[in-house]
């Protein structure tokens, strides 16, 4: 079992931005056995997805030669009333960036209004890495077939 909390890459923009979609089904295995009447997405899941894109826009942004582990979060807000059935875009943005450690924030969007948001997610960085197998990861679990960078270094899911 995987436990991406996004479906896939829409756009990244090095150094920036990164947006992503999810759509949350009933039959997302999260929900298995959670609740007897009506299922509601948990709170939890969202600050996951938000996390999960950040990191990647992170590793992308440092050409794959380290990796990112979310180590504090503050400021969410999110709306705990979803309930499966829904596609969400998620936006992430890298607010600084250092050798150390990076300063983002983020945003889920459905049907355009914003259901979660998290102000201040902080990423330390960690420099063994295989930055060839992170590559192959990010274009694996991105959705993205390759890694087609224009002269900003904007990625852009190819339809």
């Amino acid at each position: 079992m995987r436990f991406l909390f996004y479906d896939r890459v829409l756009n990244i923009e090095k150094g920036k931005s990164i947006t992503g979609v999810k759509t949350f089904s009933l039959s997302e295995e999260f929900l298995r056995k959670r609740f007897r009447k009506i299922a509601l997405v948990p709170e939890v899941i969202f600050i996951e997805a938000m996390a999960q894109l950040l990191g990647w826009l992170i590793i992308y942004s440092h050409d794959f030669k380290l990796l990112a582990i979310m180590s504090l979060v503050e400021n969410v807000d999110i709306k705990s009333d979803l309930r499966p059935g829904f596609m969400a875009e998620i936006h992430g943005e890298i607010i600084s960036t250092s050798k150390r450690d990076t300063l983002g924030r983020a945003k889920i969007y459905v049907d355009g209004e914003i259901v979660a948001s998290m102000e201040r997610i902080i990423f330390s960085h960690f420099h063994k890495t295989d930055p060839e197998e992170l590559s192959r990861r990010f274009c694996y679990y991105s959705g993205l077939s390759h890694i087609n960078n224009d002269k900003r270094g904007t990625v852009k899911e190819k339809i």
